[in-house]
């Protein structure tokens, strides 16, 4: 479904990714973990288009990423992206949110946008607050709003950019039971997370990044039984510590 084949990135003369391969199978949940700074938001960012790239290749369901003739608007369309800070529109309500995509980019009704975004408000637990605006909500709920609203334009793989780290400690498992739910549902997904708990639980693979680099690329078994790189290991054992 993704694969990403000797990607390198530069910041004028900082390289922030450097060769960086890997592959994400249809219906696979990969972890992308490391520590801050390391270039994780970066790579999963280059594999929609919203960070360019300078050498290398990504494909997603075989269209190339960096090919000056791919439709990205229409890429994005079919891969579903959850931010850290969530990026709801303030001045929308709820259900606004969740049909502005769909109408404007998939050329939904209003109707048909409505019946499949309150669809999807319900499978993440918030369909009471439909009328309600963002500001409204609390960080884990607006969380999941989000969720709902790339789950609406009935995307091919899903892409999470630390969907946790600016939520409370008591609002992260209520986001994280919905990603839980879509993995075990078969959705292919690529998440950047410090939760250890989530890969343990949910992961098929997981990334290890330091400075750049793919430092580790190997199942879940092998990632936490016995990682490889002495990197790896002082990181797990500083986080699960």
């Amino acid at each position: 479904m993704i694969e990403i084949n000797n990607v390198s990135k530069w910041y004028g003369s900082f390289q922030v990714l450097t060769d960086c391969t890997t592959k994400v199978a249809k219906g696979d949940v990969m972890v992308v973990c490391g520590p801050s700074g390391s270039g994780k938001s970066t790579l999963i960012k280059t594999v929609n288009g919203l960070e360019p790239f300078q050498k290398g290749e990504i494909t997603v369901d075989k269209v190339s990423v960096g090919d000056p003739k791919t439709d990205l608007p229409k890429l994005r369309s079919h891969i579903g992206m959850v931010f850290q800070n969530f990026e709801l529109f303030p001045h929308l309500t709820i259900r606004q949110n969740l049909t502005l995509a769909q109408v404007k980019v998939l050329g939904r009704s209003e109707e048909e946008a409505s019946t499949k975004g309150l669809k999807y408000l319900d499978r993440v637990g918030l369909l009471a607050h439909k009328d309600k605006f963002p500001g409204q909500l609390s960080g884990g709920q607006q969380q999941r709003v989000a969720i709902a609203r790339a789950l609406s334009m009935d995307p091919i793989a899903m892409l999470f950019d630390e969907p946790t780290s600016a939520l409370d400690p008591e609002m992260i498992n209520e986001v994280l039971d919905v990603m839980v739910g879509l993995a075990q549902e078969g959705m292919t997904m690529m998440v950047v997370t410090h939760e250890m708990g989530f890969a343990k639980k949910v992961a098929n693979r997981v990334v290890f990044m330091d400075k750049g680099y793919i430092v580790e690329d190997c199942t879940k078994d092998e990632f936490f039984g016995s990682p490889r790189s002495d990197r790896a290991r002082d990181f797990l054992a500083k986080i699960i510590h």
